[in-house]
């Protein structure tokens, strides 16, 4: 596997020959888009997982996807909750696809969130033929903010519009599975990170609104699988967010793991850099799951 230096914005990451340049979610620009800057247009930055590592169950139907969403507060996007987690996936036979999403610090609110991740779901199953993906198993993953964004999408998507004009428009925006670490949940003032809410919805948002996007209060039946995790000791993202939305989850029937660790601060992500010889004990558990979904293979 080879990796590169390479610079993004202020930030520096590793990349992997398989990552490709940012592809623009809307060719003719995104919904509600308040100007041309690159912050107003949404990204997915495709990793394609080396064919080698390809331990999928179903390979004749091609490696299953996984959009990440990182984290940040609504005001940045953290690259080990982006690049990272990508290349950590791409070892394991799936294909990544990392969303950049318009900000609360930039003038979005949550419609725009909304649409960005809806739209990254489809996008991935309507392209699935160019990247030799399956379909049928694309997942969403988000870390902090990204959490709420990925919490938002799994509780508030459609099967699509058969007439659209745009094919993309026709695909499903449910995702097959989704994996939430140390997520923002709620919009409740109790428990709600005050930062995200705040770039998010503003100061003083209507009760409904906050109803609408406080993802514990949204949950159904056929929200799709999750693997959640988080710590005790959180003290940015209180741990009420995860133990809510699992809550939420089992009172639905929709299935889940629930993962809750003593120790660890906010924002560890893996908590090793690449290759990722000694991540965190999450990282293990939530391949065992990911077999389970039928995502990976062995």
């Amino acid at each position: 596997m080879i990796f590169a230096t390479v610079f993004f914005g202020s930030s520096l990451f590793v990349a992997m020959a398989g990552m490709q340049p940012p592809i623009p979610l809307w060719p003719d620009g995104a919904p509600g888009a308040l100007g041309t800057n690159d912050w107003d247009i949404p990204t997915l930055t495709p990793y394609i997982s080396d064919a080698t590592n390809n331990a999928a169950p179903r390979q004749s139907e091609g490696p299953a996807a996984m959009i990440i969403c990182p984290g940040g507060g609504y005001t940045k996007l953290a690259p080990h909750e982006g690049n990272d987690y990508a290349l950590w996936l791409n070892q394991h036979g799936i294909t990544c696809f990392v969303l950049k999403y318009r900000l609360g610090t930039n003038g979005y609110g949550p419609a725009a969130v909304l649409a960005d991740g809806s739209r990254a779901v489809r996008w991935v199953r309507a392209h699935a033929p160019e990247y030799g993906i399956d379909a049928h198993r694309v997942g969403l993953m988000g870390s902090s903010a990204g959490g709420h964004v990925t919490s938002t999408v799994i509780t508030h998507f459609d099967s699509g519009d058969t007439n659209a004009m745009d094919p993309v428009e026709r695909q499903s925006s449910r995702p097959d599975v989704a994996i939430l670490c140390y997520p923002v949940i709620t919009m409740s003032e109790e428990f709600a990170h005050k930062g995200s809410r705040k770039y998010l919805l503003g100061t003083n948002p209507p009760p409904e609104v906050v109803a609408r996007f406080s993802a514990e209060s949204q949950v159904k039946s056929n929200t799709p699988p999750c693997f959640i995790w988080q710590t005790f000791e959180d003290r940015t993202v209180s741990v009420e967010n995860s133990l809510m939305f699992a809550e939420a989850l089992r009172k639905a029937g929709a299935p889940f793991d629930l993962h809750i660790y003593q120790q660890g601060k906010h924002g560890q992500g893996l908590g090793d850099k690449p290759p990722f010889p000694h991540p965190l004990p999450w990282a293990d558990e939530c391949l065992r799951w990911l077999k389970t979904q039928g995502f990976i293979g062995g």
